[in-house]
């Protein structure tokens, strides 16, 4: 078949996108490697569709033909890229990122492809813009190649005949390979669709689930997305497979999504409209009584699950006060000692059985089973970095126990107003002071190095070392220091006392954290009105050299199509329960979403690094060596 006969067909909806498949990868680089390689006549593959009743089908954006319905199995990123260019808009089953496919150029002197630079581009009549080719013919581009040609008619020739020859990609011959029949369920079909991506994007048990909700309600999936957006937009990221989690979890009362095999679709769309409710109201809860307002801050995501189907089980409403104070405390023990971090299919299905059977009192009962004595000891605060499960932790306590600003002394409260008063991650002892006296990279960012204070004090004190600036808060504003558990003994203030001052202020915020706990799981607690309200912006903490070039490679990665990762984010060994490390940015899924092996940068842990590469990470100890691994890319 013709590109430009599959393109037509694409219009028509005689050539679909079946729902079970994720959006457009692609970066700016493949793209532009596919049309490099059509423009020189390299092979780049066929395609494969399942040809299936279009009554039946279930397909991104609907189903706009009679009869039969081809539905695209292999090639979708091919598919969408030559759409995307040669049309020059996305197809109507697109989704992802389209400035993958934007504004691509091609240079009819050096024959190379490139995405529109102004700067290079703008005065320079080589440069085509190959969707405009494709719309208007190579003639729309005649008096360019004589101006560009000066004169020599050989020469204009020579440049009209390549944009011909680029133009004529149209005309290229594609073999595909189609699978057709009625002993081809959709189950036969997903094992497919994997076993020919085995080198590309797999399918997961919530594609698959997601699929068969589909095949009866071909809304589903923009349905689920338009939940997760509102949640977005609120500052809480959540995946589609999670939420289908939680609506699970309502409808079926179970972990499996086999569960949902044999559920009337009606049943999962109303699953679906209590699961925006209740996790909505829960939200709220967690923002204002615990002050965990943002995504960074939101561990545990997978106890919504169980907390969503708590309310399920008392007819859809929250709890009061007391039965929402115990909840909270199962919630936070959970975040604290990674419940859900290890097999979290079998962990949820153990708290579902126990929530129905005996509540609160259950879901106790399975974490004390699993995890034995539930008390904070000051080495759980022994963690570094914003990705241990104790930076939420402290970030609570700050919200909830009237934690006061070095600066002003006021309370760091939601209520802050004005320039500069967003809250900042600020080491104590600063990082440069640490650094030149020889501390570790790990006991400089030690969680019990952090506090928040306002933008204006973090930026004032700058690197003053704890033994000048903390006798005069203390002088300024009793109180303050305490309020934020720092030890009270001015010799460890001193550099050289670094280690002793982190030990005694992490036995100061286990006691506050066990007090706490201790008063919310008695049905009280977390009832101050500091932490009611709008949430508290959390400015990112600043960032050294090394953490400057992540960020920096990073943003470049996304403008260029690639996944952003989990930043700080724990990886455990999935045997053995074990916590492997807290990756400094983690892609379980591959650097582009379902393609590729996991890659994971990982600077303070190399003791982890061989067990990590067996279980199929790629694994990158500094940023440089990740940079170079995305650059050959």
């Amino acid at each position: 078949m013709k590109v430009s006969d599959l393109l037509h067909q694409v219009d028509s909806g005689d050539i679909a996108l079946p729902e079970f498949q994720r959006g457009y990868v692609w970066n700016g680089d493949q793209v532009r490697g596919l049309f490099t390689s059509l423009y020189r006549g390299y092979p780049v593959g066929g395609f494969m569709t399942w040809i299936t009743p279009a009554a039946g089908a279930s397909a991104r954006g609907g189903v706009s033909t009679d009869g039969t319905v081809k539905l695209l199995l292999d090639g979708q990123q091919r598919v969408t890229s030559l759409y995307g260019v040669i049309r020059g808009a996305a197809p109507k089953f697109f989704e992802g990122n389209a400035k993958a496919f934007i504004d691509l150029y091609f240079n009819v002197a050096d024959q190379n492809f490139e995405f529109y630079a102004p700067v290079k581009m703008k005065s320079d009549p080589a440069w085509v813009d190959v969707s405009r080719l494709f719309l208007e013919g190579p003639g729309a581009f005649l008096p360019a190649m004589m101006q560009l040609a000066d004169g020599d008619a050989k020469q204009q020739a020579e440049y009209f005949n390549r944009l011909m020859a680029l133009a004529n990609i149209d005309k290229r011959d594609f073999h595909i390979e189609e699978v057709v029949g009625p002993d081809k369920t959709i189950d036969i079909v997903v094992d497919i669709f994997n076993r020919v991506n085995s080198g590309g994007t797999k399918l997961s048990k919530g594609d698959l689930a997601l699929a068969k909700v589909c095949a009866s309600w071909p809304e589903a999936r923009q349905e689920f997305n338009a939940v997760l957006d509102l949640w977005r937009k609120a500052g809480f990221t959540f995946k589609l497979d999670w939420l289908l989690r939680v609506v699970n979890g309502i409808v079926t009362g179970n972990a499996p999504f086999t569960a949902l095999a044999n559920t009337p679709i009606v049943n999962v769309q109303e699953g679906l409209r209590k699961a925006q409710r209740y996790v909505s109201g829960w939200l709220d809860v967690i923002s204002g009584r615990l002050g965990l307002d943002h995504d960074r801050v939101l561990f545990s995501k997978y106890a919504l699950v169980l907390l969503a189907r708590y309310s399920h089980l008392h007819g859809g409403k929250l709890p009061d006060a007391a039965a929402q104070s115990r909840l909270l405390a199962w919630y936070i023990h959970t975040g604290m000692w990674g419940r859900y971090a290890g097999s979290s299919e079998s962990a949820l299905a153990q708290d579902l059985e126990a929530v129905e059977r005996d509540g609160v009192d259950g879901l106790f009962g399975t974490l004390r089973q699993s995890r034995g004595d539930l008390a904070v000891r000051e080495s759980d605060f022994a963690g570094n970095s914003m990705g241990s499960r104790f930076y939420p932790t402290l970030y609570l306590l700050t919200r909830t126990h009237i934690a006061r600003d070095f600066g002003t002394g006021v309370a760091l409260s939601s209520s802050l107003l004005g320039h500069n008063t967003s809250l900042d991650v600020h080491h104590i002892f600063p990082k440069a002071l640490l650094y030149a006296a020889g501390y570790s990279r790990g006991e400089v960012n030690a969680v019990a190095n952090f506090c928040f204070l306002t933008k204006h004090t973090n930026i004032s004190m700058s690197a003053t070392p704890p033994a000048e600036y903390m006798p005069r808060v203390e002088a300024d504003f009793p109180g303050a220091l305490s309020s934020q558990w720092v030890p009270e003994d001015p010799q460890l203030w001193n550099v050289e006392r670094f280690r002793e001052f982190l030990a005694s202020r992490r036995e100061l915020l286990a006691k506050a954290m066990n007090d706490f706990l201790k008063d919310l799981e008695s049905g009280h607690g977390a009832q101050s009105e500091l932490v009611r309200g709008a949430a508290v912006t959390l400015a990112e903490e600043e960032r050294d050299a090394e953490d400057t070039e992540l960020k920096d490679l990073v943003d470049w990665m996304v403008t260029e199509g690639y996944s952003a990762p989990d930043m700080g984010t724990e990886v455990v060994d999935d045997d053995t329960g074990v916590i492997l490390c807290n990756a400094d940015a983690l892609w379980a899924n591959g650097l582009q979403e379902g393609i590729g092996e996991p890659v994971l940068l990982e600077r303070d842990e190399p003791d982890a690094v061989e067990r990590l590469k067996v279980l199929g990470y790629e694994v990158f100890t500094t940023v440089a060596a990740l940079r170079e691994y995305v650059s050959r890319r």
